[in-house]
């Protein structure tokens, strides 16, 4: 008996159909518990974060004692989780499962893994079987602790309610595979009782496919020569169907390589007008609408770039690279690599890739800065020292009067030598993130009070009027005491030197949106509005042989800044030439 091929077919069919749903459901089922998993981790991770917060809130007083099996209970219950506090010992002093007289009879903790691996790393994880649960358990622990640790918190999740709700997914996903199953089944045999066509429509479809239509499939009436030919042009068919489709795929690829590159990429035809252009460079030229055939002077308005362009397209070979400037819609430094596209021995088109290096070029110009800077700093007291040093070993040493006058000014340079040292260490260790602060709640008008009389002699010497203002809601900070006071004394120290005699410098405290500010004014000489971007900067001066007289090195405002910025606050100034300055920082209130 001869199988017919719509039957051929039918078999084939129900047997692929039944491999790509069992592939599917063990693929999904798989991907589908390892999703409950890890989600299930990640929530009892975000748990821990917070139960961890609000123990953190507890009074430090009752953190190693059984009063945290009340927080341990609370937690407990409103997550629906196992809470268990661990002192750093491994001492048990909370169980949300757990009465006083159970926990007092409890095995240390400190042997468990996920302990031992939370003490290690910060916070921990483990799945092993508990003989008090008497389950397979998923624990993760965390240390808590404001200031430092205090304890360790466990948060426990039974793996059973995971494959429960795997278990679930499992059979609502077979439940939904077998239907689609079976639709499948129905459809495949509802379209196979119309495979009885004529030739006509074989021809029809023939003609269909060279069009580009592959939706339309040959009817198989026989298993003659037409059900052959009808079979040939399936395979045809599905074939062409493959090639464009693998086309068109790896050309979306490409696409999305390009368009999501870091770096700004264009690729332009043989008439200079873009044909791609991807994000990254959209976002370097501020551009959102599409660039498609527009030529590229048109929106990279600089000559260069037309240049670089023109010149691939011309010599065709290799890869041109070229650094310009872009001046609009703001100044941007690049470099350019284009190379051609060449086709069938023609260049068809350029691909340019931009890369931008205008912070690096504004770092190599503030390096430069700074060692010239440095440079300069040094040499002045280095230069003071030897003179005068080798002027005493010459015999100078034996007048006594100038002797003296000369010892004092080799002190006065190593002295500024130390200091610049000093300013120099403290900026570099805060700017590589190593600054350490000591933050406690201190009361800002002692700090002021310990400030200004390190100052007195300055002020009184030029009869400068000091006033200290301080709000009653703003005398308490959180912060580092010693920083706050550094930087307090420069900005007052800064006030003094700019001042002129009988001038007055203001000291303002007052609470604001959130923040403590603090504003110290004076009625100095002012600022240029120029300079006042660069005012924060390392050994900027405004006036730089003036600033050298006053003394200073030149650190005391990036100083400030720096250690502002630690606090999570921020620094400014504002200033007018012949009026004053005023500058001033805030400190978020904890």
């Amino acid at each position: 008996m001869r199988i017919g091929i719509t039957h051929k077919i039918a078999f084939v069919f129900i047997s692929a159909a039944a491999v790509v749903f069992l592939a599917v459901f063990f693929y999904f089922n798989y991907i589908l518990t390892d999703y409950v998993y890890q989600r299930i981790r990640e929530n009892l991770s975000r748990q821990l974060r917070l139960s961890a917060l609000l123990l953190e809130k507890t009074e430090r007083a009752f953190c190693n004692s059984y009063s945290m099996d009340i927080a341990a209970d609370v937690i407990g219950k409103e997550l629906g989780v196992r809470v268990t506090v661990i002192a750093l010992d491994g001492k048990v002093f909370g169980d949300s499962g757990l009465d006083i007289r159970q926990l007092q009879s409890i095995d240390n903790h400190l042997d468990r893994p996920e302990i031992i691996e939370a003490l290690s790393k910060g916070i921990g994880r483990a799945e092993r079987f508990s003989s008090t649960l008497e389950s397979d358990i998923l624990y993760m622990a965390k240390i808590f602790g404001a200031n430092k640790p205090c304890g360790i918190i466990r948060l426990a999740v039974p793996l059973s309610d995971i494959r429960v709700i795997s278990n679930r997914l499992k059979n609502a996903l077979a439940l939904a595979l077998i239907i689609a199953f079976v639709i499948s089944m129905i459809l495949f045999f509802i379209v196979s009782t119309c495979i009885a066509r004529p030739l006509r429509e074989i021809s029809l479809t023939a003609k269909n496919i060279a069009l580009g239509d592959f939706s339309k499939r040959p009817s198989v009436t026989s298993d003659d020569e037409v059900g052959a030919l009808a079979e040939a042009i399936r395979f045809m068919s599905d074939e062409i169907k493959s090639k464009i489709e693998e086309v068109n795929a790896n050309k979306a690829r490409l696409e999305a390589v390009l368009l999501s590159m870091f770096e700004g990429v264009m690729v332009i035809d043989n008439s200079a007008n873009i044909v791609l252009i991807n994000r990254a460079l959209k976002e370097l030229l501020q551009v959102d609408r599409d660039l498609s055939g527009k030529a590229t002077i048109e929106i990279i308005r600089n000559a260069d770039i037309q240049d670089i362009v023109d010149a691939v397209l011309k010599h065709a070979s290799g890869v041109l690279t070229k650094e310009i400037l872009v001046l609009a819609p703001v100044e941007k430094n690049l470099i350019v690599h284009a190379a051609p596209v060449i086709r069938e021995g023609r260049n068809e088109a350029v691909v340019l890739v931009f890369h931008d290096i205008t912070d690096l070029k504004r770092l190599e110009s503030i390096r430069k800065d700074f060692v010239a800077n440095v440079s300069h700093e040094l040499r002045t007291p280095v230069s003071n020292i030897q003179g005068y040093a080798e002027t005493l070993l010459r015999g100078a040493i034996d007048d006594k009067e100038h002797a003296k006058d000369f010892l004092g000014i080799i002190h006065s340079d190593a002295q500024r030598l130390s200091s610049l040292i000093n300013d120099l260490l403290d900026l570099a260790k805060m700017e590589s993130g190593k600054l350490t602060l000591e933050l406690k709640y201190n009361d800002l008008t002692e700090i002021i009070e310990t400030v200004v009389p390190k100052l007195a002699k300055s002020v009184n010497g030029k009869n400068i009027n000091l006033d200290i203002h301080i709000a009653d809601s703003a005398k308490t900070i959180f912060c580092d005491r010693n920083k706050i006071a550094q930087v307090l004394f420069n900005l007052i120290e800064n006030a003094v030197k700019y001042t002129r005699p009988g001038g007055t410098i203001t000291i303002r405290v007052l609470e604001e949106k959130g923040f403590i500010r603090v504003d110290v004014s004076d009625t100095g000489i002012g600022i240029p509005a120029e300079h006042l971007s660069r005012i924060f900067e390392r050994f900027y001066r405004v006036d730089k042989a003036r600033s050298r007289e006053l003394g200073g090195t030149g650190l005391g405002l990036a100083i400030v800044k720096h250690i502002v910025q630690s606090h999570s606050g921020e620094v400014w100034v504002k200033s007018a030439p012949g009026k004053g300055s005023v500058f001033s920082f805030t400190l978020p209130i904890k």
